[in-house]
């Protein structure tokens, strides 16, 4: 007798936790006094339907308020930076240079032909070794030397470094370029210049468009590279526009380094500014 005792009491505590199955004695146990409340599902579910039509209200009001009045689009999304027109007075709050290009020193397209092709125009390229002065070839390669001066008026190459100077073996520097406002040779100021066939030859230390090797594909927008030796097979593939009067040594000077090759380069000789001299 105490053995069947025993199972009929452990089969009434497994019914009892059987899922969903609950004994007539636990559903006979009301809240009482403040929890009763707890027991009024229709009072529970209209406070949620409340909670849930107020969130809902809410979120509509704030969608509303962060919206463009005029476009209808969230914000962030469609945002116009400013980006002045070619020929336009550029923002003299802007700090070019400094790592990447501000957004109001970049530009749609590029600048619409402004200088004078019987004008004489020089460019003192001032750096942090010294002032290297050139001669822009503005009737061989009008459209080059227009955006040149434009860019440098604008006061786009302020602060740029000369990120790849490339030296021979004898520590010589051959090759100096700029004009890459990110440092790191792949920038420009927002769009690419049609590549430009000019008589200049690579004698003597000239100044030349850079762009990517392929011989139909245009001139990066801003960047420039000297050359301080002859470097003839380089003749027909780059753009010509200038020719350096003075400061030879000042580029013989620049420190070299190559962003492209090395892992962590030295910083850059700096590009102070760019004064053109017109006549």
């Amino acid at each position: 007798m105490p053995r069947k005792k025993q199972i009929v009491q452990k089969q009434r505590r497994r019914k009892g936790y059987r899922e969903g199955d609950f004994s007539g004695e636990a559903r006979a146990v009301k809240p009482r006094g403040f929890f009763k409340i707890f027991g009024n599902y229709y009072l529970f579910a209209a406070i949620g339907v409340l909670a849930l039509g107020g969130g809902t209200l809410l979120f509509v009001l704030n969608g509303t308020g962060s919206r463009n009045p005029d476009t209808g689009s969230v914000r962030g999304d469609d945002v116009i930076r400013s980006t002045p027109e070619a020929g336009s007075t550029p923002d003299p709050n802007a700090t070019p240079g400094a790592g990447a290009t501000p957004a109001s020193q970049r530009f749609a397209n590029p600048p619409a032909l402004t200088i004078d092709t019987a004008k004489t125009y020089l460019a003192t390229i001032k750096t942090d070794k010294g002032d290297v002065t050139v001669e822009l070839l503005a009737k061989d390669a009008p459209n080059t030397v227009n955006n040149f001066v434009f860019l440098a008026r604008a006061g786009f190459y302020d602060n740029l470094t000369f990120h790849r100077v490339i030296a021979d073996e004898s520590g010589a520097v051959r090759i100096a370029q700029a004009g890459d406002p990110t440092g790191t040779g792949s920038d420009g100021p927002g769009y690419d210049l049609p590549f430009e066939a000019s008589p200049g030859s690579f004698i003597g230390p000239v100044l030349a468009m850079a762009k990517p090797a392929e011989a139909s594909a245009p001139n990066n927008g801003s960047q420039f590279f000297f050359t301080l030796e002859d470097e003839p097979r380089y003749d027909g593939k780059y753009t010509v526009f200038g020719r350096v009067v003075s400061g030879e040594e000042v580029l013989a000077s620049l420190t070299p380094r190559d962003p492209q090759t090395e892992q962590e380069p030295p910083a850059g000789s700096v590009i102070q500014s760019i004064e053109i001299i017109e006549s």
